[in-house]
């Protein structure tokens, strides 16, 4: 209480004045209210009891003593409430005034001239904040994304088994017979020659020997076909 009284108070304020509205004003004050001014009046006769007016960050208090002080009337209105304000300086000191969205007009003269301008100069700051509040802008912190590590995969070396390799030792069974140059008589006789003189049943097997071949892929199909054909004209 009395670090804000060293602030409200200046050379035109009684001191005794301001600590005694402050104290009555302790127990009306909301949460997170605080007082911003405090002007008293002063009038050119000798005034036991004067007027007084409160400014705070949610409201304006007019105070008013009543019972030869012994009692005191509190009206107030929000800043919401309030319209405008308005300062007036005669040769006695000033006139401050406020009106309200409903209309109605108060006024607490015989202030001080300076403190009437500090009264004013703290009402034009509130209701410049109503009309231009403040946006106070939150930082939001970003979360870090978590790295999560991907276990590493250790690809296992291709086994190649060694196949055993088996020699070959006839190499007609590989072959073809137009490559190897290779011929059998049994097997590819003269054509014309030699199936002539054989009989039916060894032309028979003559035939199912060419059949093995082409099945085994030691002759081609054209080549089967032709021997087929020779066998058959002289069956």
């Amino acid at each position: 209480m009395l670090d804000n009284l060293k602030k409200i108070l200046n050379e035109d304020q009684d001191p005794k004045a301001i600590e005694k509205i402050t104290n009555k004003l302790d127990n009306l004050l909301m949460s997170n209210e605080h007082i911003g001014y405090i002007a008293v009046q002063k009038k050119p006769a000798v005034n036991m009891f004067p007027d007084s007016i409160v400014v705070t960050n949610k409201r304006i208090i007019l105070c008013k003593p009543k019972n030869l002080g012994l009692s005191m009337e509190f009206i107030d209105y929000d800043w919401d409430d309030i319209e405008a304000s308005f300062v007036k300086e005669g040769i006695l000191g000033a006139d401050f005034t406020f009106s309200t969205k409903s209309d109605l007009t108060h006024t607490v003269d015989y202030l001080p001239k300076n403190q009437a301008r500090k009264l004013y100069t703290f009402a034009k700051e509130q209701l410049d904040l109503l009309k231009h509040p403040k946006v106070e802008t939150l930082i939001i912190e970003q979360p870090k994304a978590e790295v999560i590590e991907e276990p590493q995969v250790v690809e296992e070396a291709e086994v190649i088994e060694d196949v055993a390799t088996e020699e070959v030792t006839n190499y007609a069974e590989i072959i073809p017979v137009e490559q190897s140059g290779y011929r059998d008589e049994k097997q590819f006789p003269d054509d014309k020659s030699g199936l002539a003189e054989l009989s039916q049943d060894e032309l028979f097997e003559k035939l199912q020997n060419y059949k093995k071949l082409l099945d085994n892929g030691l002759i081609l199909q054209g080549e089967y076909d032709n021997y087929k054909k020779e066998i058959l004209s002289h069956m």
